[in-house]
């Protein structure tokens, strides 16, 4: 038997979420697994910002640390990725059904409860350059990026709903800010409403991304002519990465984002939730936050459950 079989929590994502849970849950003395198939979401950043403490520092490093500080409490880290959740049976005492985890490779885990922070995908206009430049000028986070590209030549690609508004939230960052409709059509209030804060408005569709000496200098739009930017800003369609919670039949909100309460708990007993794989909203800070916050609630139902099986084995004289 592989030491990994038997856990009290599986937690699927060994991000800033997973491994916040899986840190609290290994000083509360917990038998705890963290499965990371080693593709975060911010790996094209150079430096992660707005995290007390930590501002400025590489998210490899960030999770590195992570890393040791679980070990170093006993937590197992395990890389992989996980195939299935599977409700099985509880065992004879038990108040609450266990889970197997399956992996692609590796023995399965048995677990009491699981906690999934798997994250999002973050679907990008098709547009050369785009993909390249992803998380080093090209952007989608002002609260994440702006203060480093304060007062520079900025540009924001259209194409979302959210465009315009992304727009003039940039527009905090620098005096210097256009937005590229891409050939979409803006409404009357809208140009007026950038007009007025000196937001430029280029209606041509982009073609590419110009780069020189691996840097961002400008945008090319159909026609050939190139407007001069140093970083451009786009608001990305957010893609949970929640097929395990659905595939379990969590209940979903109207927006097909799984629908989770305060710490994290889905409508499926013993399956908890937390950062980006179902809050697109949750920056690095915001989703270490939510494992903790998630780990500790996981934490007291394993208290009350404990606490079931030992009055049960109490009144039928069982030992302690």
């Amino acid at each position: 038997m592989n030491e990994y079989n038997e856990c009290d929590v599986v937690v699927i994502g060994g991000g800033a979420s997973g491994l916040s849970a899986a840190l609290v849950l290994a000083r509360a003395r917990r038998r705890v697994a963290v499965v990371d198939a080693g593709r975060p979401r911010n790996a094209p950043a150079g430096h992660m910002q707005g995290f007390l403490g930590a501002d400025g520092l590489p998210p490899a490093e960030l999770l590195a640390a992570g890393r040791a500080e679980v070990a170093g409490y006993g937590g197992q880290l395990i890389s992989g990725t996980v195939t299935g959740i599977t409700p099985c049976p509880a065992p004879a005492g038990a108040v609450r059904r266990r889970f197997v985890v399956t992996l692609d490779d590796g023995p399965a885990l048995r677990t009491r409860r699981v906690l999934v922070t798997t994250g999002l995908r973050d679907d990008i206009p098709d547009i050369p350059g785009v993909r390249e430049r992803w998380g080093r000028d090209l952007l989608h986070c002002p609260y994440c990026h702006g203060y480093e590209v304060r007062d520079r030549p900025l540009g924001v690609l259209g194409g979302t709903p959210e465009a315009v508004a992304h727009a003039h939230l940039v527009r905090q960052w620098s005096d210097d800010v256009v937005f590229f409709a891409n050939g979409a059509v803006l409404a009357a209030d809208q140009r007026e409403r950038l007009a007025a804060r000196s937001i430029g408005i280029i209606d041509a569709p982009v073609a590419r991304l110009v780069v020189e000496d691996d840097h961002l200098s400008g945008v090319e739009l159909t026609s050939g002519e190139i407007v001069p930017r140093s970083a451009v800003f786009v608001r990305p369609r957010f893609v949970p990465n929640d097929d395990l919670l659905t595939s379990l039949g969590c209940t979903t909100h109207d927006s097909g984002w799984v629908v989770v309460d305060a710490t994290g708990r889905t409508s499926v007993d013993g399956i908890w939730a937390a950062g980006n794989a179902v809050n697109p909203r949750a920056q690095v800070i915001t989703a270490a936050g939510e494992g903790s916050a998630a780990a500790i609630a996981i934490n007291n139902s394993l208290v009350d459950e404990d606490v079931s099986i030992a009055v049960t084995g109490f009144r039928l004289g069982l030992p302690v």
